[in-house]
């Protein structure tokens, strides 16, 4: 069995993964949140691939094991790509979910339709030891809701209505969201991979 650390503290991304990843027989996947000698790492970079290759760097070499991170931005065209690598972190470093959507309700207010396009983008980066990094992306195509609607998910869910369905990922099922998410698509291009060489996986 190869142990896999997921890269994150972050219980709905870890639910998330772990669903996508249930059938990929060999490995055991582990969240960084099971070790409390970890501390944070600083996504302080420019991309999203960066920031997802510092954070599997950073807890591939602390725990010897090989680590998977995912970075996620939504990149709306009326803010000029914002918030992009700052969605987290949007309306502040200790920004609660609420907190980042009402300020990107706030900032689009008085936008019409069709200029509410928006897009999530996900990049997935998976690290072991001896080996280079592997990526691989995700995105989703929408646009941002006037107001928040549904009940589910996490983050921008309620406001971000996926383009093929017309509704927002809060709309949906857990189940639903998670086989057409930016998310479930760059995962599921990762699984993938692995599946290809888990025997070899370090």
């Amino acid at each position: 069995m190869k142990k896999i650390v997921l890269a994150t503290n972050n219980p709905d991304k870890v639910r998330e993964i772990k669903n996508i990843w249930e059938n990929i027989p060999g490995i055991e996947i582990v969240s960084a949140g099971d070790f409390k000698e970890l501390g944070e790492t600083k996504e302080d970079g420019e991309t999203l691939e960066e920031n997802a290759l510092k954070k599997a760097n950073y807890v591939s070499r602390a725990l010897n094991l090989s680590a998977v991170s995912d970075d996620t931005g939504l990149f709306v065209n009326y803010l000029k790509g914002r918030p992009g690598i700052h969605s987290a972190r949007y309306a502040g470093n200790e920004a609660s979910y609420l907190d980042n959507v009402d300020k990107l309700l706030k900032e689009m207010e008085g936008a019409p339709e069709e200029n509410r396009y928006a897009e999530f983008r996900t990049s997935v980066c998976l690290v072991r030891s001896g080996r280079e990094p592997l990526f691989t992306k995700g995105v989703v195509k929408g646009k941002i809701t006037q107001s928040k609607r549904g009940a589910s998910g996490f983050g921008y869910d309620p406001v971000f209505e996926v383009k093929e369905t017309g509704k927002t990922y809060a709309e949906m099922s857990a189940s639903e969201k998670d086989t057409m998410s930016h998310r479930y698509k760059a995962f599921k291009k990762m699984g993938d991979l692995i599946k290809r060489e888990v025997a070899q996986l370090g």
